[in-house]
């Protein structure tokens, strides 16, 4: 027997023969990393870096002059009964200032008795101050204050206390995220688990997988600690990496441990069934990371700090499960041999036995009715699979992003959410005003002075800002900050085109005017739009890349410009129909109860990105795996029909288990009470599920047996012998025995 060995196999080999190496060495790196990542500590962004465009430029501008913006927090005190007039009403504001005060933790107090910031209708007043101390660490010393306020809404009768702000919606989604990360880890580890019980009917079998992706997704936690000294990462970006390396992770363990078994069942001794498993579902493992690597890469072009710290999380959890998948594992199967089978459970095990008996005893593999089919009338397949992502990507044409807010981050049923609701009704602009930045040679100059005043006066006459606009004038540093609450909720249409008429006409028709001076605006709402306008101008750079490179890795892979190409071409299909999905959920709220929540009109700014860049990495998994096993049949002299037949009827129960193994965990996070999670793990379920499903099963076999010898066509650089991965008994002798079942061929 032929042994060809390429990288992968060298590396399973040199695993296989020295296992307690591999094994240990694994365990000491694992662990290494943890240790030296949790001393560290993970670096995580601040205000001043999430920032793009002016919005960003206008963070940077007061944390260079130690002027980082307190965490500002409100207070609505509200009563149906009362008003702001009576005695009782402001007897339970003069307590909660008090109580709020003997927490020591705030300060710029404002009393609305004094300050006199009611609603219209005098039922409503509104506590204001900032809280003490850095501003990215207010949400973990807030607690004091949310007790005190508590603790007197208790006190108060006929009056209600709601406190909502930076700090305190920051805290709620840090807690929801705790929350939701420790629901996650209970349920998508016992979940890829179930699953792969059923897969193998062994209880070791089952194990090994969800042992070594636990591991990978463990070390990647401590390298990412490490990296994070360098680029900060997003708070969600653990939580990001372990929804990956799980998914991942499980997938290539499934690939090599099934090919292996595979062929232990084919009556190949454990060596040589290990060395076909490295050789043929390790380079698969090997090409795919390379290509999952190379996509996540792509975030790196985005401008935004925030994508290249999910951009190293995601490469380095994969890099170090496909480390693990190509050493470990291998090191571990030939530790175990044929006891990897061990901890049988009878029901399954005898099930999957019957199964195999019944496939053996008509010629090695049962007939498929929806593969014959797909093979005799491949164009009508093509038209209907193609057809159905189109309908499903529709509703994608008219995809609204933006920046969500803390009110729509979080469940709805939250309190938070209520009073944040409640706050921007009654006190337009309140909860997230626009914040303007001067910076001058000489912010105390008459002409500033005047400039300012001049804009404070058009701004109110626009009828585009609320009544009270604050000046704060920070003369040792030349700087004026001028606090503007805009009309509308703070993310609606009214919000934005009072917005645009700020940046566009109020300002430079004053401000703007004065030689020498720099304006921007900063806050929430500013944020959205230039966070959305960067994400919009890096989309072309980014997608190109990701698609060149997967193009590229896919030609030399498959020395085939026309598979490359198809690739490129189906991945799209799955992308825009997951796309279309998410925006008629949760943009029209089309089915959004089936997923436990009430759509917030848009998608979450980075989603899209993301999502497409996650998606094109990982549906390479399937397609690299399928696509290897036809072309290993091709190059063992099958006809092109033949060996798609046995390319997609080889594949079809390790692609099917991997691709209901990432569905479910990916569905486990679509479950999670934050909206982004739940966005993340439904566009990423669905595009998996059709992946697997409809592109695999019906577009890749309809489309290589439309497009026939085509497929191999390449130009004369390329055209060069794919040497055998060896006599496994071979796709040509398998396929011979599926053209007497009855499946088209065409030579």
């Amino acid at each position: 027997m032929a042994r060809h060995r390429n990288f992968a196999a060298a590396l399973g080999d040199w695993s296989a023969r020295h296992r307690k190496t591999a094994v240990f060495g694994w365990l000491i790196l694992v662990v290494l990393v943890t240790v030296v990542g949790g001393a560290v500590g993970q670096k995580t962004l601040t205000n001043a870096d999430y920032g793009t465009g002016d919005s960003g430029r206008a963070e940077r501008i007061l944390q260079d002059a130690g002027l980082a913006p307190p965490a500002a927090e409100l207070v609505l005190v509200h009563s149906d009964q009362l008003t702001a007039e009576d005695a009782e009403f402001q007897g339970a504001v003069t307590a909660t200032v008090n109580a709020i005060k003997a927490t020591g933790l705030a300060e710029n107090l404002r009393d609305p008795n004094t300050t006199r910031v009611v609603s219209q209708d005098k039922h409503s007043a509104l506590i204001q101050y900032d809280v003490k101390g850095d501003p990215d660490t207010a949400a973990d010393r807030i607690q004091p204050v949310i007790d005190a306020v508590k603790k007197t809404d208790q006190a108060q009768n006929s009056v209600t206390l709601g406190q909502y702000g930076a700090a305190t919606g920051l805290k709620g989604i840090n807690d929801s995220l705790g929350e939701d990360f420790a629901r996650a880890e209970m349920t998508a580890l016992p979940v890829a688990l179930g699953i792969l019980l059923v897969v193998f009917g062994a209880f070791v079998a089952a194990v090994l997988p969800v042992l070594l992706a636990a591991t990978a997704c463990v070390g990647a936690m401590g390298l990412l600690a490490l990296t994070s000294q360098v680029v900060p990462v997003d708070g969600m970006t653990s939580s990001v990496m372990f929804l990956m390396g799980l998914a991942v992770g499980v997938d290539y363990c499934l690939f090599y441990l099934r090919r292996e078994r595979e062929e232990r069942a084919a009556g190949r001794d454990k060596d040589t069934a290990l060395h076909i498993a490295a050789a043929t579902s390790g380079h698969s493992v090997l090409i795919s990371g390379i290509t999952v690597v190379v996509a996540m890469a792509g975030m790196f072009l985005s401008g935004l700090t925030v994508f290249k710290g999910f951009a190293f999380a995601t490469i380095e959890v994969v890099l170090i499960a496909v480390i693990g998948s190509m050493t470990v594992l291998p090191a571990m199967m030939a530790m175990l041999g044929d006891r990897v089978e061990k901890g049988r459970i009878p029901f399954i095990a005898r099930r999957r036995q019957a199964r195999a008996e019944a496939a053996a005893a008509v010629g090695g593999r049962r007939t498929n009715a929806l593969l014959r089919g797909v093979l005799a009338r491949p164009g009508v397949f093509a038209l209907l699979g193609a057809a159905l992502l189109l309908a499903l990507a529709a509703p994608a044409l008219g995809m609204k992003t933006e920046k969500l807010g803390t009110d729509k981050l979080l469940p709805a049923d939250n309190p938070m959410v209520s009073i944040s609701t409640r706050i921007g009704r009654e006190f337009p602009g309140a909860p997230a005003p626009a914040d303007v930045v001067v910076t001058s040679d000489d912010i105390d100059s008459p002409k500033v002075t005047q400039a300012i005043a001049d804009f404070k006066k058009q701004a109110l006459a626009s009828g585009q800002t609320g009544e009270q606009i604050d000046v704060t004038v920070h003369a040792k540093e030349n700087i004026a900050e001028i606090s503007v609450p805009l009309i509308g909720n703070g993310t609606d249409k009214t919000s934005k085109k009072a917005l645009a008429e700020l940046r566009g006409t109020l300002i430079p028709d004053t401000l703007g005017k004065v030689a020498g001076t720099t304006t921007l605006v900063r806050g929430d709402l500013a944020f959205s739009e230039d966070y959305n306008d960067q994400l919009k101008s890096s989309i072309v750079p980014v997608f190109a890349f990701v698609m060149g490179v997967t193009f590229l890795l896919m030609l030399v892979s498959f020395r085939s410009p026309v598979i490359a190409l198809t690739s490129i071409v189906l991945n799209l299909l799955s992308v825009g129909a997951a796309y279309g999905v998410m925006t008629a959920v949760f943009q029209h709220g089309w089915g959004a109860s089936l997923v436990g929540t009430e759509a917030p009109g848009a998608l979450e700014s980075w989603m899209p990105l993301f999502v497409f860049v996650v998606l094109f990495g990982l549906s390479m998994d399937y397609h690299v795996f399928v696509v290897s096993r036809i072309r290993e049949a091709y190059d063992q002299g099958a006809s092109t029909r033949d060996a798609i037949a046995h390319g997609i009827r080889s594949t079809a129960g390790v692609v099917t288990s991997a691709g209901l193994i990432m569905v479910a965990v990916f569905a486990v996070f679509g479950t999670l009470a934050m909206q982004d999670f739940k966005q993340l793990g439904v566009g990423l379920a669905v595009a998996v599920l059709l992946d697997a499903t409809v592109v695999r099963a019906i577009l890749l076999p309809s489309v290589m047996a439309l497009l026939g010898r085509a497929n191999w066509a390449a130009p004369g650089f390329l055209r060069k012998s794919r040497p055998a991965e060896g006599d496994h008994g071979g796709p040509s002798h398998v396929v011979a025995r599926e053209t007497q079942q009855g499946v088209p061929v065409t030579h």
